[in-house]
């Protein structure tokens, strides 16, 4: 076997520094050179007889105009002087999440303890147009090479990025344009022209919102975190704070350019590739190709966006049980409707958290709505203590729900970019800050059924729920679920690819832990593995406590738990097996790869070999 290369033997001495990432760096050889391969059964790393010549790679860089990048990761000075000003100036950095974003050897989450861990890869293309991706999809498939597609690099479940590998980068492809009447290709007289957004596959969610609901009056149905890249958040389904009233982002998707396995560019909507088309939404992102451009179907603005956030403290156990009882009761009442989403937080300590957004409705009609609760919880002053402060419900015009104004960045309601010159519109909400460069320690979802706010059924519901507490806080998020949403919202959701789970859903419930940046190797800033570890447990026994109702329940392929496995079910349900044709049709030798991604039932976990 060929020595290692000097970059593939310092990613070795990190991955031996990594006992609780293991398989992450397994060497797995290709057989011979790339022409002579009689198929992709195995992708080429660095050092590999097969691994393209460095004239290679200059032909590739000519013909992306040099967009083509050698990956640098911005750790060195970490792993060379882990008490240096540089490493201190590294982990302060990366709390910006535009900072991260905007770093190719990184990712927003930096590991998952015991599952993966972020790494550069060798090359990439930062593209800055669908020519360029389709040079370094071609390039990759005629060299037999491990792909990876990053955008906002939000992924909790680390496929954004892969060592040894080529990574297209589409952070440059940010063109937003709005549309007074769209109709996609190919269906002129079928369908009738609708107001629309096109955006290219690196914007975030931030600056489509600026373009389209500041500056343009409309909605668009994206992300609630506004550092998450459009294209990853449509292509995995897409819940935002509203979508209990606007659906699915994937459902508001109209049309897509996106690059194939064989370097075609396809259009895809419901009159051309409408196979492709449906795989897309939901499909996740980086397994059926690369998508370059979106349209998506833009809505009236409500004239209202607002927010409810309450705090209350039970006395005892028992109290908290009756709190959770009166919490539920009141959302199955009140609040399961398109008017309201977000959060009901529960946590161990006996606190309720209500961590909630309204649209549509005035301040005192939210007030008047949420009294008949707080009468109720005031009523039993020896039981509950409600912090009226922060004890907030607030709302504001809809078109500056987004914007970042000089008051709201004063009162702390919005964080800003805070790096010299940086756009006036970076902006992110203070709770996604935590996000930034987390490790994370486990993750679990499932969806929860309407049907557990029955009348025979709140009573089971409310005791598995205090059960789950008293292991770890759980978040129930109501926006996640599609149970009272209109009926144009449930139709367009059931028209994709996602768990049919989710139509019947009220909340997604998810169940998660993490810890600050941090890096294996690096001394004083690795994780807390041991920590980590009785985290992840705590977790899955509050999450048992739920599944002893719901014991199939469907889990959202971005949030969700690595180590899931039965993934294909919980993400996709029935609708698994025609996704798989499409991904076989699209992409048959298997190009694209992500971790329980659609067909990677049929590789190894890193990607690298086919299976038998």
């Amino acid at each position: 076997m060929k020595p290692p290369s000097p970059t593939r033997r310092r990613l070795l001495q990190i991955a031996a520094a990594l006992p609780f990432f293991p398989g992450t760096l397994s060497p797995i050889f290709a057989p011979g050179p790339a022409e002579a391969m009689p198929g992709p059964l195995s992708r080429v790393r660095p050092g590999d007889p097969a691994w393209p010549s460095d004239a290679r790679w200059q032909q590739l860089g000519e013909q992306v105009d040099e967009a083509l990048i050698k990956v640098q990761s911005p750790l060195t000075a970490c792993l060379n002087a882990p008490e240096g000003p540089a490493c201190a100036s590294f982990f302060k950095s990366v709390k910006n999440p535009y900072d991260l974003g905007d770093e190719v050897g990184l990712t927003q989450t930096l590991g998952w303890v015991d599952a993966w861990t972020s790494m550069p890869s060798v090359y990439a293309v930062a593209a800055r147009s669908t020519e360029d991706v389709v040079a370094a999809v071609n390039f990759a498939r005629q060299n037999h090479l491990r792909l990876v597609v990053k955008g906002g690099g939000h992924s909790y479940q680390g496929t954004s990025d892969a060592p040894d590998s080529l990574l297209v980068w589409t952070r440059k492809m940010t063109g937003t344009t709005l549309h007074d009447a769209f109709i996609g290709a190919g269906c002129e007289g079928q369908a009738a022209a609708t107001r629309a957004v096109s955006v290219g596959a690196g914007a975030l969610w931030a600056h489509v919102y600026d373009a389209v609901t500041t500056k343009a009056g409309f909605y668009v149905q994206g992300g609630g975190c506004l550092t998450v890249g459009v294209a990853g958040l449509v292509l995995s389904g897409g819940f935002g704070s509203f979508s209990k009233a606007y659906g699915l982002a994937a459902g508001s998707l109209l049309e897509a350019e996106v690059v194939t396995a064989d370097g075609s560019v396809r259009t895809a909507n419901a009159c051309m590739n409408p196979d492709l088309f449906w795989g897309l939404k939901g499909g996740g992102g980086g397994s059926l190709g690369i998508v370059t451009r979106l349209i998506l179907r833009l809505h009236d603005l409500p004239e209202t966006f607002g927010a409810v956030n309450i705090t209350i403290k039970a006395a005892s156990a028992p109290a908290f049980r009756k709190l959770i009882g009166l919490i539920i009761n009141f959302y199955h009442q009140s609040l399961l409707n398109p008017h309201w989403g977000e959060q009901i937080r529960l946590h161990p300590d006996n606190i309720l958290r209500i961590a909630m957004v309204f649209q549509g409705l005035s301040r005192s009609q939210a007030e008047d709505i949420w009294q008949p609760f707080l009468t109720s919880v005031a009523g039993a002053p020896d039981d509950f203590d409600i912090e009226f402060l922060p004890l907030k419900i607030v709302s504001t015009a809809a078109r500056s729900f987004w914007a970042p104004t000089f008051l709201k960045r004063l009162l702390g309601f919005i964080k800003v970019d805070d790096r010299t010159g940086a756009p006036k519109d970076n902006v992110f909400w203070p709770g996604d800050q935590g996000q930034a460069g987390q490790i994370l320690y486990g993750y679990q979802s499932a969806w929860l059924p309407a049907s557990l706010l029955d009348d025979n059924r709140r009573q089971a519901f409310g005791d598995a729920l205090f059960a789950a507490s008293r292991h770890w806080g759980l978040s129930l998020h109501v926006n996640k679920g599609l149970a009272g949403a209109p009926g144009e919202a449930i139709a367009q959701a059931r028209d994709t690819v996602m768990n049919p789970a989710v139509l019947d859903a009220f909340a997604l419930a998810i169940c998660a832990a993490d810890g600050p940046p941090a890096y294996p190797g690096i001394p004083g800033h690795e994780p807390d593995a041991a920590h980590a570890r009785r985290s992840a447990q705590a977790i899955g026994r509050a999450m048992d406590a739920l599944r002893k109702l719901v014991p199939n329940a469907g889990s959202y392929v971005s949030e969700s738990d690595f180590f899931a496995p039965d993934w294909q079910r919980a993400f996709w349900g029935s609708n698994y097996a025609r996704l798989l044709a499409v991904k076989e049709r699209y992409d048959p030798d298997g190009l694209f790869f992500v971790h329980h991604g659609v067909g990677s039932e049929g590789w190894s976990a890193d990607g690298f070999t086919k299976l038998a």
